[in-house]
Order: structure tokens, then C-alpha cells, then sequence
């Protein structure tokens, strides 16, 4: 029986792919969730502004500024802290290495 290294690496790239996929989107949501409760905003209409037209139209529906912050620093900085709090739950997106 003979080993197909190709065939494993292409199904290593596939397994990946769909595990960063599913982490970069579940940190999209986590932040977008983050950002309505800092604007006070209402969670549901924001997440069917992201399914419905994207992330950029979900942003714009926040106010340009909270305070002292610009919309795209407090994005920036609740985008970190969902990081933290993904990786916290699921463990670190890094892919695995071979060998």
C-alpha cells in the first residue's frame, strides 16, 4: 500500500481552510455582537444587516463615533477581544503543522 502525500496534504489544506473559515467568521459575529451592545444597538438587525448584505453594510449601520472613538477603532479594539475570548473557548486558530 502506498502512502499518497499528495492526497493527504490536499486534505490537510481542505480540513484548515474550513477550520479558519469557521473561526474568522465565528470572530466576525463576536464582534459585531460586541459592537451593538457598545452602541446600544439592536443585536438581531445587525447580524441580518451581515447575512443580508455583508460585513461593511453591518458596520455602517452603527454610529460613526461612541464618545471619544471612531466606529472603526472600537470595532478594531472589541475585534481584538473577541479574539481573545474565541481562542479562550476553541482553542488557537494557528494550523496545525505536519510532521
Amino acid at each position: 500500500m502506498v502512502w499518497d502525500l499528495r492526497r493527504a496534504l490536499l486534505r490537510k489544506e481542505e480540513f484548515e481552510s474550513g477550520r479558519l473559515t469557521d473561526f474568522e467568521f465565528r470572530e466576525t459575529v463576536r464582534t459585531l455582537k460586541l459592537m451593538a451592545r457598545a452602541f446600544e444597538t439592536d443585536e438581531a438587525a445587525v447580524l441580518d444587516a451581515l447575512v443580508e448584505h455583508g460585513y461593511e453594510a453591518a458596520l455602517r449601520g452603527f454610529p460613526e463615533r461612541l464618545g471619544e472613538e471612531a466606529r472603526e477603532e472600537v470595532c478594531l479594539r472589541l475585534r481584538k477581544e473577541a479574539r481573545q475570548m474565541l481562542i479562550r473557548e476553541r482553542g488557537d486558530p494557528t494550523p496545525y503543522r505536519l510532521g
